[in-house]
């Protein structure tokens, strides 16, 4: 089936997924905009993996839809305009690159040679040299040229960066950034490292307990909370229960994380726009059912 322009690159519409064990996802909605690079957070056991399987149709819902640049993924098999590149980044070993770029000419219907061997010469990786003997970063860049090589619209990266250096870390990001600037695909980036995030992605999905916590343009979200930090003596009664995401305290000192600009006029205290790493961590505290707010207020912003 087609798409259309103005559609989403993924949407969830009371999105649910179970197992024996329980629900991995619950009443999931969210959209995540085209051209977005979009941060999926969220700790051990959120729904993360699931999410990614059902947009790849590697799962089917129990409740719910979930569209896929407007189209239902099916039984058939991923979406042909969308790329997962899963955490142990599946590379025949005893393959050299350039018989792994034949593959994936063989392979995909819809393949562009020329660009995936130029995504790998550009990285330097050596295209007679087997898998096996690669560096991390290079397999990386290989894995990332099979994914791109299928001219993807959307690519999912489950942890593309875990097992790399900081070095190769900030090279592939930098690489898959100068791709999403040339193309305008649309990413969804899976990471526990919130400060590969910072300043590269413009949306963030933040899952806790299978739940939605918090989704959104960052500038958006960021723009409506604010950071106060002042004495901790009195910090309790300062800020109404209703705006706080979560308070933490010292002997010394309070930092109390509240939606909106916070109440001005407080004497001793001061307000600052969170980080990305700071807001979505202060959110995922608070949804962890021992937090002392035990549910976290869900919040969207388009």
């Amino acid at each position: 089936m087609g798409t259309t322009e103005g559609t989403a690159a993924l949407a969830a519409d009371g999105l649910g997924k179970s197992y024996k064990r329980g629900w991995a996802l619950k009443d999931v909605t969210f959209e995540l905009p085209r051209g977005r690079v979009s941060a999926l957070v969220g700790p051990n056991g959120a729904g993360k993996s699931t999410l990614m399987a059902l947009a790849t149709g590697l799962l089917t819902p129990t409740a719910g839809t979930l569209r896929v640049l407007g189209d239902t993924p099916g039984r058939g098999g991923t979406h042909p305009r969308l790329a997962f590149l899963a955490q142990d980044k599946p590379l025949y070993r005893r393959f050299t690159v350039e018989e792994m770029l034949r593959a994936g000419r063989a392979l995909n219907a819809e393949w562009d040679q020329t660009y995936a061997r130029r995504l790998v010469d550009a990285a330097g990786v050596p295209v007679r040299a087997r898998i096996s003997t690669l560096s991390g970063g290079q397999r990386t860049r290989v894995a990332l040229a099979m994914a791109l090589g299928r001219r993807p619209e959307l690519i999912v990266l489950d942890e593309p960066l875990a097992d790399l250096d900081p070095l190769a870390r900030e090279e592939v990001m930098r690489a898959l950034m100068e791709e999403v600037a040339e193309t305008g695909m649309t990413v969804l980036l899976s990471s526990h490292v919130l400060a590969d995030l910072e300043g590269i992605c413009d949306h963030l999905l933040l899952l806790a307990g299978g739940r939605v916590r918090l989704a959104g343009d960052v500038e958006d979200l960021l723009a409506g909370h604010r950071l106060m930090v002042g004495p901790a003596q009195g910090a309790a009664g300062s800020f109404p229960d209703e705006i706080v995401v979560e308070s933490r305290s010292t002997q010394r000192q309070a930092t109390v994380l509240v939606r909106g600009r916070g109440p001005a006029g407080l004497p001793g205290w001061e307000a600052h726009e969170p980080t990305l790493e700071e807001l979505a961590l202060a959110h995922l505290r608070a949804a962890r059912p021992s937090a002392h707010k035990s549910e976290a207020v869900e919040v969207s912003a388009a």
